[in-house]
């Protein structure tokens, strides 16, 4: 049942379900879930977690990834996300979208809309994709005053410090700025487009007792590794951003594709998902059956007038 009518909604807030999972045993698998659809769909392989990426939300629009959309437009699709999944969710909150006071309106906005964890990034805008060359770093001391500034702000949620520096300034360096974000209270750390197992496990070996966050994006610097690979490099949590629009926009262009050739869609209708899957994952029926239960508003006769 879809859990916006369920009899089981979550009551605990979605930071203290985040940090409840992150202190469980084993490695926390966030898919990167770009709309309500495909959180429903990673909910039903039975994740408990979810992801919500800027570059698939900014793709999702049409946009490229470099700091564009505004925290309200990010809000809409968490909105989505958490009230059709009902999961915890890390969202990608880029730089912060300005410095300290516009970072903190970020946590506040970002926690009202019902995400469990927020990740933000040392890069100055406007940002790139961390897997991409040409990035520039604002100073580790800017960044450290918006991870104070976010922790201040937030009530349960989680705040995770990305540094992108191992690409920019070097290995020693992303580690430093590591060290001083969580000095500055960032709950977690997301060390962003390492390239090796080895500089993987030298991080989590300089950070010992420190959550740590994998990106196993696709197309990128980082080799694949499984989740089970990254538990043993000392990794906490692992994000697959991107691997669910990258697939849904490949189907959707084979589609277009073959109206364009065929002249209808009829020959594409095996690669489908049926009215009935539709249906069946978004609950239709469930919500079918709510209206029919709810007692119908009684609207009273007029008094009689004398």
């Amino acid at each position: 049942m879809p859990y916006l009518i369920a009899d089981d909604l979550p009551r605990v807030p979605a930071g203290q379900r985040f940090r409840e999972r992150l202190s469980a045993p084993g490695i926390y698998r966030l898919p990167g879930a770009h709309n309500g659809q495909a959180a429903l769909q990673a909910r039903a392989a039975g994740f408990d977690g979810l992801y919500l990426s800027g570059a698939a939300m900014t793709a999702s629009m049409g946009l490229p990834d470099l700091g564009i959309i505004t925290v309200d437009e990010v809000a809409f699709f968490i909105r989505q996300v958490v009230r059709s999944s009902g999961l915890p969710l890390l969202v990608d909150g880029d730089t912060g979208y300005g410095e300290a006071l516009n970072v903190m309106h970020m946590v506040r906005t970002f926690e009202d809309a019902g995400a469990g964890a927020v990740h933000l990034e040392d890069q100055i805008l406007p940002k790139k994709c961390g897997h991409l060359n040409g990035k520039a770093l604002v100073s580790a001391h800017d960044m450290a005053a918006k991870v104070a500034a976010a922790k201040k702000a937030a009530r349960d949620i989680v705040i995770v410090a990305r540094t992108d520096a191992a690409g920019v300034e070097g290995f020693d360096a992303a580690v430093e700025r590591a060290k001083l974000y969580v000095e500055a209270g960032a709950d977690a750390i997301f060390p962003e487009a390492l390239n090796t197992r080895e500089m993987f496990e030298k991080f989590a070996q300089a950070l010992p007792g420190v959550p740590l966050l994998a990106n196993m994006t696709e197309f990128g610097k980082t080799p694949f590794y499984t989740a089970d690979e990254f538990a043993a490099m000392g990794y906490k949590m692992v994000i697959w951003p991107v691997s669910s629009l990258r697939v849904a926009n490949k189907a959707q262009a084979k589609l277009y594709a073959a109206i364009a050739k065929d002249g209808g869609a009829h020959n594409m209708v095996d690669a489908m998902q049926t009215r009935a899957e539709l249906y069946d994952t978004i609950g239709l029926h469930d919500y079918e059956a709510l209206d029919a239960s709810i007692v119908k508003t009684i609207v009273p006769e007029a008094i009689p007038q004398g």
